[in-house]
Formats: C-alpha cells, sequence, structure tokens
C-alpha cells in the first residue's frame, strides 16, 4: 500500500519486531513497505532504541492536521452545483467523478466524496443542508459513529509467521475460528472450521468474555483427535486474549490476521455464511444448546463441496482418521 501513511497496528508492529532484533529491512518486508518509510518513522521518533509505537502514533495525530477552509463552505458555487445534482438524487461519488470530469484543469470544481458526505452528516463543518440527506439511497439523518478498537493483543503470533504449509491446505489439522454474533451483539455462538476437509464444529457460548471463550475452545479442542491439532488461525478480536494460556492448555499454537483483513481466514468466513442460513443475523443465539447446535453442524458436515470433489467434509475428515 505505497502512499499510505502507518497505521497504529503498523506502529505496533514495528515496535514488537524491533524487540526481536529484526533489521529494519526485515521490519519493512513484514509490513510489505518500503525500507525508507520504516528508516524515516524510525527517525522521526526517537530511532530504533527508543521507538515507541504508541509516541509515534500521537506525534503523528497532533502534526497532521492543518488548518483551511472546508471546499464546500468556501466554494458557494460549487456548493450549489453539488447540492443541485444531490437534489437529481445522484451519488456523493457520481457528483464528484463527473465534476472532476467536466473540469479536468480548474481543481476549484474538485470535491471528494467523503467531503459532500461529512458536509451533510457534520454540521459543524456546514456547506450543505443536513435535509440533503434525504436524497441519498440510504435516507440517513446521521451516520454510524466509526469506532476504531486500537487495543493490543499481547504476545500476539502474527499469520505472516504462519507456516507456509498451512496456505496450500494440504497438511490437515490447521483450524481457523471465529464468533457468530445474535441480535444487538449480546449473545454468541462460537465455531471452528478445519483448512483442508471444511468440518465445522459449533459451541455455545453464555458472553464473549476472554476465560469463557478460552475455556470453551480448550474444551472443543480437546476433543478433537490429537493428529488433527496443528494450529489455530483467529482474529483480534479482545474475546480472543487469553490466546496464550489457551496454547499451554492444548498445545495449539494460535496465530492472528492482520486487522481488517477477513480474507486472511477464508475457510471461517465461507463457513459463516453457511451457519448463517441456521441463525440469520438478528436471531438471539441464547437458546441453542450444543445439542441444537450439533444438528446444525450436522448437516453442514452431510453437505457436498465443489471444493472437495463433492465429498461432504465428514467423509473427507473421516479419510484422514482411517489414514
Amino acid at each position: 500500500m505505497p502512499g499510505m501513511r502507518l497505521s497504529f497496528q503498523e506502529r505496533c508492529e514495528i515496535g514488537r519486531r524491533l524487540k526481536w532484533g529484526l533489521s529494519m529491512r526485515d521490519v519493512a518486508a513484514a509490513l510489505g513497505r518500503p525500507c525508507s518509510t520504516v528508516s524515516r518513522e524510525l527517525a522521526r521518533n526517537g530511532g530504533r532504541g527508543r521507538y515507541r509505537a504508541v509516541f509515534a502514533q500521537n506525534r503523528w495525530f497532533n502534526t497532521k492536521r492543518r488548518p483551511k477552509p472546508y471546499r464546500l463552505e468556501s466554494n458557494r458555487r460549487l456548493a450549489r452545483r453539488v447540492e443541485q445534482l444531490l437534489r437529481r438524487r445522484w451519488s456523493p461519488e457520481q457528483i464528484a467523478e463527473r465534476l472532476r470530469r467536466d473540469h479536468p484543469h480548474d481543481s476549484r470544481w474538485w470535491v471528494s466524496p467523503e467531503a459532500i458526505y461529512r458536509s451533510i452528516y457534520v454540521q459543524a463543518r456546514g456547506g450543505l443542508r443536513q435535509e440533503l440527506s434525504l436524497y441519498l439511497r440510504r435516507r440517513h439523518w446521521g451516520r454510524k459513529r466509526q469506532t476504531h478498537n486500537l487495543g493490543h493483543l499481547r504476545d500476539m503470533v502474527m499469520i505472516s509467521d504462519r507456516p507456509p504449509d498451512v496456505e496450500d491446505r494440504a497438511i490437515p489439522g490447521h483450524w481457523e475460528g471465529d464468533l457468530i454474533m445474535g441480535h444487538n451483539g449480546r449473545s454468541q455462538v462460537g465455531i471452528l472450521a478445519e483448512r483442508t476437509t471444511r468440518y465445522t464444529v459449533l459451541f455455545p457460548l453464555p458472553d464473549k468474555r476472554a476465560e469463557t471463550v478460552s475455556t470453551a475452545l480448550q474444551k472443543v479442542v480437546k476433543s478433537l483427535p490429537e493428529q488433527l491439532r496443528r494450529s489455530l488461525t483467529l482474529d483480534q478480536g479482545k474475546e480472543f486474549a487469553n490466546h496464550a494460556k489457551f496454547t499451554v492448555a492444548t498445545g495449539l499454537r494460535v496465530y492472528f490476521c492482520d486487522p481488517a483483513r477477513p480474507w486472511q481466514r477464508p475457510t471461517a468466513e465461507n463457513t459463516v455464511g453457511l451457519v448463517r442460513q441456521y441463525l440469520p443475523k438478528g436471531e438471539a443465539l441464547s437458546d441453542h444448546t450444543q445439542r441444537s447446535l450439533n444438528a446444525i453442524t450436522r448437516e453442514l458436515n452431510e453437505r457436498p463441496r465443489k471444493s472437495l470433489g463433492w465429498d461432504s467434509p465428514a467423509e473427507a475428515y473421516s479419510q484422514l482418521l482411517l489414514q
């Protein structure tokens, strides 16, 4: 992602890998960044020996702002044109692209979709009237608040450090995990999916505290055949904060995906979609017992899959146990 500023997660990753004694070149390679980006980041924030991710993030946050007038507030002619197109039910993206195309050499007519949205929804920024939101495809009077959880689980081993043989699914016993959330996030069900066979296990969770989730995962994993306990890949949810204790108790190595990278757990993501046929969004999940969840997994695991040559996960799993 050249040209994009370092995120807080990347800064945490820089700090962690420096503590491991890795070179700047190795750190940059792990992040997929040019070495010069890491070098400048260290030079701005105390150097290799004094680098701290929180300090670097705060420094960036305090220096990134530049006092400048908002485009639609200072350019009333542009604001009127944007308003006309909004009333014709053009989306902010359509407006921004057409204005740039119609005025390729006049930046006074250039505006980003985000600037239009903010001018509508953030009245302190002015420029457009809030009632124009009624002309958008989703007629919301306000935007949903975006929350960015900058918390960080301790001692994570990232997916970039996962052995390469996990990726090709040739060796069974590597699992992916997730939580399926119920109505308003007040109930949840745990899910494990084996990467090679797509075999699925569901288990109830009374809450999503780290201790509860860890205990439930341990119980499920210990019920699996020992030869099929190799690794578990999770996202960075706080419910998995006890991953180190879980590894000690089960011997199963845990790897974590990068933030906002759901495609790094494709088996779990696909399985969640299949399970949603039985546990739809908006439904309370607290009434589901292990017995009812077993009935769901039985149907899922007996359903033939194209990716398995039209074998079912249960058949592929049973063949592994016979080897």
